[in-house]
């Protein structure tokens, strides 16, 4: 009962339905949902409700028919799920603004946020319908989270740059913070990486170590991070080490390298003209088409 007294509902005096009811979890739904995107963790909460039933109802708002629309305990209604149980509620109604608050309000109880799962709640405002459509931009988002909209643009900037598919594969990352996130996002727009082969990464790494999902997630960053600088990294040019550009009479100087994935090249010359520099400047995707189309006859 004291539970029930202290929860949010009680405390803002909301429309309760008569106190606490046991419903399917399978008439619960958790689409759209803003808290537990990276990963749940229920083992030690289904060994508990298994013991000693479960004590905190989960809080949900009725939706048509016999549904309901998930507002927070998601843990508790996957580890009811689980053991083949019907789960505890207390039904509510509300509108999905404030729904949307207490799961961002119970998330922070459970634990901080990190800069990343952070940064994947303002996309999902932003891009979902769980404000109006007015709403849905950085400043509407920055009142919800109590950010600024310059900190917004930082938390969005991040996910666009990197991802959300990436991203849900490396995980909550709670040791990782925004400067290693800028990192990765900046070394992403450097480097000619597969994203693909960059989540297979994570995925390995987080399979692979012998921490704890936190642990396991923060491994996987500096995995993916570690791929993508190694991939930005040019081969050295031919030769000895620190051995000078090649020569080229008439014109000046050239270094070239290319990618270690092979789809890389990069020349850098200093020309003895400005002149043709700023001619091969505005010439140069012609004369790169040219050499393509010779290549592809086999010419010398």
């Amino acid at each position: 009962m004291q539970t029930l007294r202290n929860a949010p509902d009680a405390l803002e005096g909301r429309r309760l339905r008569g106190g606490v009811f046991e419903i399917e979890p399978d008439h619960v739904e958790t689409v759209g949902r803003l808290d537990d995107r990276l990963q749940i963790e229920i083992a030690g909460l289904k060994a508990s409700i298994s013991r000693s039933g479960q004590r905190v109802p989960i809080l949900v708002r009725p939706l048509e028919g016999d549904r309901y629309s998930l507002i927070y305990g998601r843990r508790r209604l996957e580890a009811c799920r689980d053991l083949g149980i019907k789960v505890r509620a207390i039904v509510t109604d509300m509108d999905g603004d404030q729904a949307l608050r207490d799961q961002l309000l119970e998330n922070q109880e459970r634990r901080d946020l990190s800069f990343i799962e952070r940064a994947l709640v303002a996309a999902a405002l932003l891009n979902g319908d769980h404000l109006g459509e007015a709403e849905r931009t950085n400043k509407g988002v920055a009142e919800v989270l109590g950010l600024t909209e310059a900190g917004v643009s930082q938390l969005l900037s991040v996910v666009r740059a990197v991802g959300e598919s990436l991203v849900l594969a490396i995980g909550a990352a709670p040791g990782i913070g925004r400067p290693r996130w800028e990192e990765l996002k900046k070394s992403l727009s450097d480097a000619s990486v597969d994203r693909e082969n960059l989540a297979a990464v994570a995925a390995e790494t987080r399979s692979s170590h012998s921490g704890g999902p936190d642990e396991k997630s923060d491994a996987a960053f500096l995995a993916v991070l570690a791929a993508v600088v190694q991939a930005e990294r040019p081969t050295r040019p031919s030769g000895p080490r620190g051995a000078p550009s090649v020569a080229i009479p008439g014109v000046g100087a050239a270094t070239i390298a290319t990618g270690r994935r092979g789809r890389q090249f990069k020349l850098e010359l200093k020309a003895e003209d400005r002149d043709f520099v700023s001619w091969l400047e505005g010439k140069a995707p012609q004369l790169i088409a040219e050499l393509h189309e010779r290549w592809k006859r086999k010419e010398d």
